[in-house]
């Protein structure tokens, strides 16, 4: 309440030094023009991007109420005979860990994640520990989910200077089914914006909804189901419509020619 009667301009100071002292939180602030304007616009004393992640930033292997959607279509993708899922930005196979325990995971399962190379470097190290290797692997390469069954996207497309499309058209053999789950999106347009991890920020994009699901049907896909990940806040605070983002998913299989 006292904070709303201090002048905007002392507000956004304050929160300014806020987003550059974060250590928790998982804040945004700032708008920009394009994914590159983000990057180049990230404040000269933090580290920019996930490759800073420190050995233990790791995630948690629990499901979470919005992971729910997207366990229900992987699962889904399995009973049909699906058997690879490329989960692009899944940091050190936490959803591979976290699902495993609520699907009945064929042993012929191959499963892949693809992030940046310090993250890739641990998820290895703890697939050995956890004796994991037989179906899960790691790249650093998307292009490396040409010909898999499933390309998953679990909170990491917003983080990726690629939109969905683009990466799509990198594929020689499309994916069967794309499975979005928390992707950041605006009802209204596309904004870009920074996101503090803590340990570092990192460029930020909230994608206009509906042409986030337009990209998917003009890429060859038809829509199966979409939704919205409800209780999971997003805000840019001192940007118009800055109040509107939220966390979406969707199923998108393959037209069958």
């Amino acid at each position: 309440m006292l904070s709303s009667l201090l002048p905007p301009s002392v507000r956004e100071a304050a929160y300014r030094r806020k987003f550059l002292e974060n250590r928790e939180e998982n804040l945004f602030m700032g708008s920009f023009d394009s994914f590159a304007a983000a990057e180049a616009g990230a404040p000269p004393s933090k580290a920019v991007g996930y490759d800073n992640a420190p050995a233990d930033a790791f995630y948690s292997h629990q499901v979470a109420f919005y992971d729910y959607p997207g366990l229900f279509w992987i699962g889904r993708a399995l009973d049909d005979g699906m058997r690879s899922v490329f989960d692009l930005g899944g940091h050190v196979g936490i959803k591979y860990y976290a699902f495993r325990r609520m699907l009945n995971y064929p042993a012929d399962l191959r499963w892949t994640v693809c992030d940046v190379p310090t993250v890739v470097k641990t998820g290895r190290e703890l697939a050995v520990q956890r004796e994991a290797t037989a179906q899960l692997s790691f790249s650093t390469d998307f292009r490396d989910a040409s010909g898999y069954d499933v390309l998953y996207a679990s909170g990491s497309l917003q983080y990726l200077p690629q939109r969905i499309s683009e990466i799509i058209a990198a594929l020689p053999v499309k994916p069967r089914r794309i499975v979005l789950n928390t992707t950041a999106v605006h009802p209204e347009r596309t904004l870009y914006t920074l996101n503090s991890i803590g340990f570092a920020v990192c460029p930020y994009r909230i994608q206009h909804h509906d042409q986030l699901l337009a990209e998917l049907a003009e890429s060859g896909y038809k829509r199966r189901d979409a939704w919205r990940n409800e209780g999971k806040p997003i805000e840019v605070p001192f940007v118009d419509g800055g109040d509107k983002p939220y966390y979406a998913g969707c199923c998108f299989d393959l037209h069958q020619t």
